[in-house]
């Protein structure tokens, strides 16, 4: 009840505070951005619209004008060919002469060449001069011709019919491409054949004869040509300051007259238009106007296709300026129309919220300091001045229950500290017996199993005695009754006496190992080599039955200074965990050299094997005691008695395994002085 009744006040204010909010502000903040949007949609189109219908006109103008090219070279061919000169020349049917004159024609008219030709396709002059007597006569433009109809058209020669004209124009008409992004994939180096305006018209010799009279404008880098369409369309001032107008004449996708540049000083001769713009006009013949792409900026582009004489369309006539501009023009136009609203926004809005602020500003007081007592902050308080109408009230009265709560808080914070105390010195000593009797019951265990342990091994070794001390004494009786003859059985009966004394040897160890106390207490210096080879025989039949080999290599110069018994037991049991660490067997490496640490001089034993290795988990707790990794076979204990043995002498003992690769213990003792 207490808490719906703090929230409701909160939740009913800030219904209140976004109505008012909606019923002075909604008309301005959503109508209004509203009809901004719809109007700032319909100038964006109409202003894209104005570029594509400007671009389009441009490409009109610079196709009317390659379109009097063509017509231009066609009245220029025909007035020749009606023209007295050529009359003249003809009657006079001189061949030089008549080369010559269509020479210097040639030049006067700006053509790249100048053929008369006969109906069977013999040349009778060609300007320029050229060793060829024959001429291709399939021409569309040609049999046009020479059925009596003059013809215009653009034709596509490839480099071998330039070279037979000149091989200066062939050299003028080959570009090399240059790799362009986004172009369609070609394995061409160069683009080779030449646009050409061929035009050609029919004329009579003095005999009668019919023949035609072929002119040809190559269009390839012609950059009079492609400066005059840019001229004519941009002339200057006509597009705003920072755009640029561009022309270019395609043979296929390949610029091969432009004013387009790659980079200041040279023009993109060789780049190719987009795969996209390729498609869309040599492909499906279709008109482009839209923004492109072009050799390194955006542009607002015209591509129409231009078609050769045989109806195939070969290349394409591109106008085009530079969006940068236009698009710099737009967004500073639709920031100053948005900003212009933001601003008579910025400066409305606060007068409404003013008008509000009398009601809002308790009730977000109010709100605030619930949330900070929410929060953990019992010293909040509204702090709102007295006041006589309902949400003044409301503010006294809640200053007047958040201070009951904090006194019930304190006093419930009190009682809790004091519980807490109580709890924590209980916990602890509660922790510390706990501690003590884990010690206790851990040293206890440890001291049976080691009894057990000892008084197992004691019993084995005294029953091992007693066969030995009988196989003893009959050996004796033995030699005794033979007599003089026991030589001829010396061998034997020397090799049973070694055995003898092996088990012996053997039984006396095993009491050592298993019974430590009665033989510790005294320290003894020791060569590690020594100690190492007296372990060997008390863990062989392990080595046997697993297949494990044994290295050695002692390479330590001095002795070390540990009760025997004990260092015997350290290595045994390392040397038993290494062999039951490889079952399928594996090798043992048993290694000692000098090593100084802290400044002390010492020595290290290593035990290495080969087996199955330790994760990082287990490697941490392996010195721990009663933690063993052998199920039911082990106690836990061998590595934790190791450790304090070592410990006790000044050394140290570590281990380095990985799961897969092995185990390698490590025991440094002080070198013994």
């Amino acid at each position: 009840m207490s808490d719906a009744t703090v929230q409701a006040p909160a939740r009913r204010g800030r219904s209140v505070r976004y109505r008012l909010l909606a019923i002075a502000l909604l008309p301005f903040l959503v109508v209004v951005p509203l009809l901004l949007a719809l109007v700032i949609g319909r100038l964006n189109t109409k202003f894209d619209a104005l570029l594509i219908t400007k671009v389009n006109g441009d490409l009109t103008i610079a196709h009317q004008y390659f379109a009097r090219i063509l017509d231009n070279t066609s009245d220029h061919i025909r007035a020749l060919g009606d023209s007295a000169a050529f009359r003249t020349i003809a009657d006079a049917d001189s061949g030089p002469k008549l080369a010559d004159w269509l020479e210097a024609s040639r030049k006067e008219l700006g053509l790249d060449f100048l053929n008369l030709l006969e109906g069977d396709g013999s040349l009778l002059a060609t300007a320029p001069k050229t060793g060829e007597t024959r001429t291709r006569r399939d021409w569309p433009v040609i049999v046009s011709a020479m059925a009596g109809t003059p013809s215009t058209a653009v034709d596509i020669f490839s480099a071998e019919e330039l070279a037979a004209i000149s091989p200066a124009i062939a050299e003028r008409a080959r570009v090399e491409l240059v790799p362009t992004e986004n172009a369609a994939p070609t394995d061409r180096a160069a683009e080779t054949r030449g646009m050409v305006v061929h035009s050609a018209s029919p004329v009579q010799l003095a005999d009668g004869r019919r023949a035609v009279l072929v002119g040809g404008l190559l269009l390839n880098q012609n950059l009079v040509f492609i400066d005059t369409i840019n001229d004519l369309v941009y002339r200057q001032a006509s597009l705003p300051e920072g755009s640029q107008g561009t022309a270019t004449l395609f043979l296929d996708d390949v610029r091969i007259s432009t004013n387009v540049r790659l980079f200041e000083g040279r023009r993109a001769l060789g780049t190719r238009v987009s795969a996209a713009v390729r498609q869309a006009v040599l492909g499906e013949g279709r008109t482009w106007l839209d923004s492109a792409f072009v050799v390194n900026d955006w542009y607002i582009s015209a591509y129409e296709p231009i078609s050769d004489s045989h109806g195939k369309r070969v290349g394409m006539l591109y106008v085009g300026f530079l969006e940068t501009p236009f698009r710099h023009e737009k967004l500073i136009t639709l920031a100053t129309i948005i900003g212009a609203f933001l601003l008579v926004t910025a400066l409305s809005v606060p007068i409404f919220l003013r008008w509000a602020r009398a009601i809002f500003k308790p009730l977000e007081q109010m709100t605030d300091t619930i949330s900070k007592v929410e929060g953990g902050d019992l010293d909040a308080r509204t702090s709102l001045p007295a006041a006589r109408d309902e949400i003044g009230r409301v503010a006294t009265h809640l200053d007047e229950l958040l201070d009951r709560l904090q006194a019930r808080d304190r006093q419930l914070r009190s009682w809790n500290e004091e519980l807490n105390k109580r709890v924590a010195e209980r916990t602890r000593e509660l922790e510390a017996a706990n501690k003590e009797l884990e010690l206790t019951t851990k040293q206890l265990v440890m001291s049976e199993k080691l009894a057990a342990i000892g008084e197992i091994t004691a019993g084995v070794a005294h029953e091992i005695n007693n066969p030995v001390a009988v196989i003893q004494g009959n050996l004796d009786v033995v030699r005794q009754v033979l007599g003089n003859q026991v030589q001829l059985a010396s061998t034997e009966f020397r090799l049973i006496d070694e055995q003898i004394r092996r088990i012996e040897d053997i039984v006396t160890r095993l009491l050592q190992f298993a019974r430590p106390e009665e033989f510790a207490g005294y320290l003894e210096r020791h060569a590690p080599r020594d100690v190492i080879e007296h372990c060997l025989p008390l863990v062989q039949h392990l080595l046997n039955r697993a297949e494990i080999d044994i290295v050695e290599d002692h390479r330590a110069t001095g002795l070390v200074l540990m009760n025997r018994t004990e260092l015997l037991q350290v290595l045994v049991n390392l040397i038993v965990n290494a062999i039951h660490a490889m079952p399928s067997g594996g090798t043992v490496t048993l290694r000692d050299f000098d090593e100084e640490r802290q400044g002390t001089p010492g020595i290290v034993i290593e035990i290495a094997d080969t087996g199955t290795g330790m994760d990082a988990e287990t490697l941490a707790r392996i010195f721990d005691p009663f933690f063993t990794t052998k199920s039911r076979e082990g106690t836990g204990l061998g590595l934790s008695i190791s450790q304090k043995l070592i410990l006790r002498q000044g050394g140290a003992i570590s281990a380095e395994s990985e799961q897969g690769r092995g185990t390698r213990f490590l025991i440094w003792l002080p070198q013994a002085l």
